[in-house]
């Protein structure tokens, strides 16, 4: 319960103003449809953290106790700093053949495209590393992905104008600096 619970809050609180957040209010705006969206999200997400959690798992069967501990905490605290750089997105990740893939299927490409080594993919790694436990990080991780962008889909601007974006970011650093020391120094 715990990997379910900490990965949840985790990625809710990285995808604040995260570029995958940004690509929620723009298909929400564009499509102004925001069941397929959510549904295009969570099918994303549920596809691209499952390889994540994968890959988090395979690694602690490649490198040892010792040297994982040192890689979890190095990654986590890299976290730390990377959530206190801002996200924008980019020109060339805004879906520009919607009509072809329909609104499911556009917000499916675009959102598994955008969430390829972004900051809530490697923390679905380290957290599958660090937790041993790959379906409870990845469902914790899928519905912190939900909390964060099925409001901004049904709500868009209203709610992103009123949440303080850099207050979320410097307490989702510090949070992922707390997990970093803490695996270096072999709590929890």
């Amino acid at each position: 319960m715990e990997a379910f619970l900490l990965s949840t809050g985790i990625v809710a609180l990285a995808e604040m103003g995260d570029k995958t957040q940004l690509l929620s209010l723009m298909l929400a705006a564009r499509f102004r449809k925001p069941w397929p969206i959510v549904w295009g999200i969570l099918v994303a997400t549920l596809c691209n953290h499952a390889l994540a959690g994968a890959v988090g798992s395979g690694v602690t069967q490649v490198l040892g106790p010792e040297v994982l501990r040192w890689v979890l905490g190095g990654s986590f605290i890299a976290m730390a700093v990377w959530m206190l750089i801002p996200d924008k997105l980019d020109d060339d990740e805004t879906p520009s053949n919607a009509s072809k893939f329909g609104v499911f299927g556009t917000t499916l490409v675009a959102f598994f495209l955008a969430e390829m080594g972004d900051k809530t993919q490697i923390a679905t790694v380290a957290l599958a590393a660090q937790y041993q436990q790959w379906a409870a990080v990845v469902a914790g991780t899928t519905l912190g992905m939900l909390l964060a962008n099925a409001p901004v889909v049904w709500l868009g601007e209203r709610l992103v104008k009123k949440v303080p974006i850099r207050a979320v970011h410097v307490v989702s650093a510090i949070i992922f600096l707390l997990l970093g020391l803490a695996a270096m120094l072999g709590w929890g």
